[in-house]
């Protein structure tokens, strides 16, 4: 059933209210951020127990692998947040009561609130295996857990990486910059099978072998063993067979990090349930990021979504509906990024990793097994329904375009000169695409040519923009 209105009353924008966000992710700050544009009179407070300043979580990795430092990964300069009458609170917070609007903190006063927004982000998962609580057994989300993995990997001599996905691909390359060589554990039959299909799989299986990942698929962790320290010094397969290491790193996906508010009057499941408006079943209380569950789901989306670029947008979404007429979440058709060691991953739109008649694909990869593109659309009418890109990179803002003015896949190919960031280099793989295509689908498809504006034409739209 589609919600159109929200749950919950919105608090009505009174001089010096007292607006605190748990959590100084990208979800919390850039609702602070917004909220201070749009209302200058708001008390904001910004909690972290994890850090006192904003930092750029995806670049965790890139710290420990001697590429950047911590104070490269923080977007805004340390003056920018009194500057902005953002108050930061360095600590964490251990209990709320919702009835009396105040927080509990470990190490200072209680903090009264006006207007709460839980930003809690999310926590490694853990599935119970026995020797999990060992020294040298851990994810990787937080900046603790880049300290606690730089110290338990100080004298690795092998590691062992758990889980198909991207945390575990990252995990493998950070070890790899160590030269700490790693297996890899896969419970299926192919790297991330839940998500890519079979020849995209392939071709990322292919390119971890190559960084001499000792991959082993259909292989499931059953304990961790001690090394007889309290630390863990070797892993036992559910086949049996015992893999010696000093070091465990756990890549089987986050959950949402709840764990503050179980046991309270708060709506809860895997997240915080939340409506289109990222309100929350207790007045002027609401969520967002990694911690919000959607009560309805959007089409095509699933009810908790852990991306950067989703999280986001709800800082802004909530931001708007505190300050202004509230709106629904849209946040247009799917995306997200990432990479596998030298490798760009793009995918727009729907792409599952099996589909059935009349949903139908085309797949192209380069001869050098380094690039791929894959279109899945309706085989009766063309519609593209998503894509998935592989070493090269591709502009959003086209397959946004593409796909939010269903698009067929024909016309995706012709114009795809238009989604390349540089299209000299772009050129051959587009003609290879579009020989690919015609042969497979029996079209006869042509690259169309780019428009090039003269000088006179581009002065002309600056001048009348």
């Amino acid at each position: 059933m589609e919600e159109t209105k929200p749950t919950a009353d919105f608090c009505i924008k009174t001089p010096g209210r007292r607006i605190v966000v748990i959590g100084n992710g990208i979800s919390g700050v850039t609702c602070a951020r917004h909220i201070r544009k749009r209302d200058s009179e708001a008390q904001i407070t910004i909690i972290s127990g994890e850090t006192e300043h904003f930092f750029s979580r995806t670049a965790l990795m890139y710290i420990f692998m001697g590429q950047l430092k911590y104070a490269h990964t923080k977007p805004y300069e340390d003056w920018f947040w009194e500057k902005n009458r953002l108050q930061l609170v360095h600590g964490w917070v251990t209990s709320i009561d919702f009835e009396r609007k105040e927080l509990q903190l470990q190490q200072q006063e209680p903090l009264p609130y006006d207007i709460l927004i839980l930003a809690l982000g999310s926590k490694p998962n853990m599935f119970g295996w026995p020797g999990q609580e060992l020294e040298g057994v851990q994810g990787l989300y937080s900046y603790q857990d880049l300290e606690k993995m730089n110290a338990n990997t100080a004298n690795c001599q092998r590691a062992v990486v758990v889980g198909g996905g991207l945390i575990g691909i990252e995990l493998a390359e950070m070890l790899l910059s160590r030269n700490i060589p790693v297996t890899f554990l896969v419970r299926e039959k192919h790297f991330w099978e839940s998500v890519l299909p079979p020849e995209e799989s392939d071709l990322i299986m292919r390119h971890m072998r190559e960084h001499h990942i000792d991959l082993r698929l259909e292989t499931e962790l059953q304990e961790v063993l001690d090394d007889g320290t309290g630390r863990v010094g070797a892993v036992l397969t559910a086949a049996g067979e015992e893999i010696p290491c000093q070091f465990v790193g756990l890549g089987v996906g986050v959950s949402p990090n709840i764990g503050l508010v179980k046991d309270t009057p708060l709506d809860l499941n895997k997240g915080i349930l939340v409506d289109q408006y990222f309100a929350t079943n207790i007045p002027n209380v609401y969520a967002i990021g990694d911690c919000a569950e959607y009560r309805v789901p959007l089409p095509h989306r699933k009810s908790v979504e852990q991306v950067w670029y989703t999280g986001r947008m709800h800082g802004e979404t909530l931001a708007h509906n505190l300050t202004r007429e509230p709106v629904r979440y849209n946040p247009g058709p799917w995306f997200n990024s990432a990479k596998f060691f030298d490798i760009e991953y793009q995918t727009y739109g729907m792409v599952p990793n099996k589909w059935s008649e009349p949903v139908t694909s085309f797949y192209w990869e380069h001869e050098r097994g380094k690039m791929a593109f894959r279109a899945v659309f309706n085989g009766k009418d063309k519609r593209l329904h998503g894509v998935n890109a592989f070493g090269m990179r591709l502009r959003h803002e086209f397959f946004d375009e593409a796909l939010k003015e269903n698009w067929t896949v024909e016309q995706v190919l012709e114009e795809m000169h238009r989604a390349n960031f540089d299209p000299e280099f772009y050129d051959r793989h587009q003609r290879a695409m579009l020989q690919a295509y015609n042969q497979q689908f029996g079209a006869n498809l042509h690259p169309k040519k780019q428009k090039k504006k003269g000088l006179l034409s581009f002065l002309g739209s600056r001048t009348t923009a």
